[in-house]
């Protein structure tokens, strides 16, 4: 079926990976995928080729899964290689983190093993705001600074965990293990929606076998094969989810 025509509008926001357009359609924008790449809180920055394709094609191809089974993401449809149109939504200023197993800051603040598998999800708030380093914060933040309230809070949190189990079997049927991620969620027409990405951008993925990393952290680690990492996610992701 031919999708309606959509126009690209105005420049409204830039961020690290992502540039939203306005649409001729007030309820639609466009988010384009960028190269760039940063790490530590914009300390460190560079380029992976074609990461802005890779990421643009895995975001798309696992909210079109996630939507297949019930969950609401702002996704619309894909548009180019670079680009996807998607419903407006009122971001909420809270980064939801989900870890499985034991990496990165986790390991530090537990000192625990990197590897150990976790007994349960541990669900991880953080405030959105790049000039302050997305500080961790917990609901008693989210009240007092009016971010969002307790019910937009109790539903996040648990449509976090439902989509927690859809990923980690949906990553381990194609051979990776979700480690841990980020999710945000905005405010729509329709209640609260899933927005932003899901890539290896913001996800640890390991290869289940290997245990090879699949993700920005050979970025962060300068482990190189930046382009071939992401390329490979993004022909797995495509192999399982029927292409529209």
């Amino acid at each position: 079926m031919e999708q309606p025509e959509i126009r690209m509008g105005d420049k409204l926001h830039e961020g690290k990976a992502k540039v939203l357009f306005a649409t001729d359609d007030p309820g639609l924008l466009i988010q384009y995928f960028k190269d760039d790449a940063t790490a530590f809180n914009g300390k460190k920055k560079g380029t992976i080729e074609d990461k802005g394709v890779c990421n643009n094609s895995i975001s798309s191809n696992i909210f079109r899964m996630l939507e297949g089974r019930g969950v609401k993401t702002h996704f619309v449809r894909r548009l180019s290689e670079r680009e996807m149109v998607v419903t407006k939504v009122e971001i909420i200023l809270v980064e939801v983190v989900i870890r499985n197993i034991v990496a990165g800051s986790l390991a530090k603040r537990m000192g625990a093993p990197t590897g150990q598998k976790l007994s349960e999800p541990i669900i991880e708030l953080y405030y959105k705001d790049d000039d302050l380093g997305d500080p961790m914060i917990n609901r008693c933040h989210v009240r007092a600074f009016s971010l969002a309230n307790d019910a937009e809070m109790d539903h996040i949190e648990k449509e976090a965990l439902r989509i927690n189990e859809l990923l980690v079997e949906f990553f381990s049927d194609i051979g990776l293990t979700l480690v841990d991620y980020k999710l945000e969620f905005g405010r729509g027409p329709e209640g609260i929606l899933l927005a932003d990405e899901i890539s290896p951008d913001g996800c640890r993925l390991w290869d289940t076998n290997s245990g090879e990393i699949l993700d920005k952290d050979r970025f962060r680690q300068d482990l190189g094969n930046l382009t071939g990492t992401y390329q490979e996610v993004s022909r797995r992701v495509s192999s399982t989810v029927k292409q529209t």
